[in-house]
């Protein structure tokens, strides 16, 4: 502790070195701030989460059949069947699977109709493999979409893993509301194009539904009146052609409730060669019923085949007219690709709208034609992520503020409170170099996580604590009668063995959260934001103390 204090005390008689460790400091602040912007260090709200399961949701065009479904659900399948670290694979042809909370999040359990699926991959334990589910995923999915979403055009296939934190639909989620149906299509497919251009987006899809051309069968009452027939036995009668019809009960001593039964025809019998008005025809007359008086009528005498538009799903917020384009991103931060994004749909449209910001990325489009106003808002985890980021800095700087505020009223001086608030600051370059430092020995991205600005948080009462001790110490020997520097350079060397212990325990409690894969950030910032709060408390403090006049 002797050569420590001389060391200190060598500092503080020389005001080149003092000039020195006060420009290194900041020096070492900016460096660390413009990891951010620079992308040396990127921020994310929470990293991926290893898992022993993922979905796979195949959505087809509207109208497509479910056999059309089942040839995608096949490819994808058969690529799944090679991978040794999956256990089994469950396939859900025209529903969601059982709600899981990916499930819950994405309303998955709201799928229904012939041309969607889900797939549920179930695999090995997480310390059975060594490849992690996210990193599968992320291997699988060019493979997956490439061997299988070109089988059917406009066929949309998407990864979807266990989120690791926000419930949200998608990492980014662009709303875009507007009075015109029609215009809105337009624009979201525009949308769409662009997010496809932009780098470390996949996953890309309109939430809404296509206007396709469909057959509808209509009974024609008049006629099913007069040939005698009954329109329930009729509607029946298609039914059973095309689907399957309910037939009778069957009582059993295990179950409550009576069991029905149900009458289905064979994939032969209920399919059509080719989808034409004139196949429907051909098949309603080969259906006939007996009417009142023994007569056989074909069902094409008393039902016509028209063609006709869907009717889709109007999808509506707060009372207006929306549209959802999703996108998910690529094991990178959903910030970033945004930012791209956000800059070529501005450049896209300028020459058609007058283009303004609402509301920090939200965008306001008007035609310059007609005047039509079009707001696109940002959603997502990527607005779950602001705002965390948002409310945490608040946290921050309130923390901050009363820190200081405590220290006036403790030591009636501005000067000496700053120096405690100054200390507890700087400790944010440790948590930054340390998830640099981290990133460079980690497979993937160590992102700077909510869980990271916990951890600086945190850090602000054990960085105060450390200057209070020399502010203390070194007070009490100065009116012992002891000099200014001395007293300074003894109090460091005093305090410093305390100081030193209570970064040991934190530090090695941290071990164990560092290698948490949601956790890890808030260890991470705390062990290397600890080493920054010693080295900044024995040697910066020291320096701020020895140029106020307050002590």
């Amino acid at each position: 502790m002797e050569k420590f204090e001389h060391f200190i005390y060598s500092l503080l008689v020389e005001e080149r070195k003092k000039k020195l460790v006060l420009l290194l400091t900041l020096v070492a602040f900016v460096l660390a701030i413009l990891m951010f912007p620079s992308k040396i260090v990127l921020a994310k709200m929470l990293p991926g989460k290893s898992t022993n399961t993922f979905s796979i949701y195949v959505d087809l065009p509207n109208g497509r059949s479910y056999q059309e479904t089942n040839t995608i659900n096949q490819c994808v399948v058969s690529i799944l069947q090679k991978e040794k670290e999956i256990q089994n694979i469950e396939v859900f042809n025209g529903m969601g699977s059982p709600l899981d909370y990916a499930g819950l999040v994405k309303d998955s359990g709201l799928k229904s109709g012939e041309h969607v699926s889900e797939i549920v991959v179930n695999l090995s334990g997480i310390h059975q493999r060594d490849e992690r589910s996210y990193a599968m995923v992320h291997r699988l999915r060019p493979l997956i979409q490439k061997n299988c979403e070109g089988l059917i055009p406009q066929t949309s296939i998407k990864m979807v893993e266990q989120p690791a934190g926000p419930p949200t639909m998608a990492a980014l989620v662009i709303e875009l509301y507007g009075e015109n149906s029609e215009r809105l299509g337009t624009l979201a497919g525009r949308i769409k194009q662009i997010l496809m251009q932009t780098k470390d987006l996949v996953d890309i899809d309109i939430m809404s539904d296509e206007i396709y051309e469909k057959y509808s069968l209509v009974l024609d009452k008049e006629k099913v009146s007069r040939s005698q027939l009954s329109i329930q036995k009729v509607n029946e009668l298609l039914y059973l052609a095309f689907e399957g019809m309910h037939v009778a009960h069957k009582n059993s001593e295990n179950s409550p409730y009576q069991i029905p039964l149900y009458v289905v025809l064979s994939e032969h019998s209920k399919s059509l060669p080719y989808a034409s008005k004139e196949e429907l025809s051909a098949k309603l007359s080969a259906l006939k019923l007996i009417n009142a008086v023994g007569m056989m009528v074909p069902l094409s005498e008393v039902v016509r085949v028209e063609k006709v538009a869907s009717s889709p799903t109007i999808m509506s917020k707060n009372l207006q007219k929306m549209v959802s384009i999703v996108a998910e991103a690529d094991l990178v931060s959903q910030v970033y690709p945004l930012l791209e994004a956000r800059s070529k749909i501005k450049e896209a449209f300028q020459s058609e709208f007058e283009v303004s910001n609402s509301h920090l990325f939200d965008i306001t489009l008007k035609d310059k034609k007609n005047g039509e106003v079009y707001e696109l808002v940002w959603d997502g985890e990527m607005k779950v992520t602001m705002d965390t980021f948002r409310d945490l800095g608040g946290a921050f700087i309130a923390a901050l503020v009363l820190i200081f505020l405590l220290m006036v009223v403790y030591y009636k001086s501005f000067a000496l409170s700053g120096i405690v608030l100054l200390g507890s600051f700087l400790s944010i370059i440790g948590v930054i170099v340390g998830h640099w430092f981290m990133d460079l020995f980690s497979s993937t991205t160590f992102f700077l996580t909510a869980t990271s600005l916990i951890g600086f948080i945190s850090l602000m009462g054990i960085s105060s604590r450390n200057a209070l001790l020399l502010i203390d110490f070194a007070q009490t020997l100065i009116a012992q009668g002891v000099g200014k520097k001395e007293a300074i350079a003894r109090a460091s060397a005093t305090r410093a063995k305390p100081i030193f212990l209570t970064a040991a325990a934190i530090i090695l409690a941290s071990t164990l959260l560092a290698t948490d894969p949601i956790f890890g950030g808030l260890g991470v910032a705390l062990i290397f934001g600890t080493i920054a709060a010693v080295i900044v408390s024995l040697v910066v403090v020291p320096v701020l103390m020895d140029n106020t006049k307050a002590i």
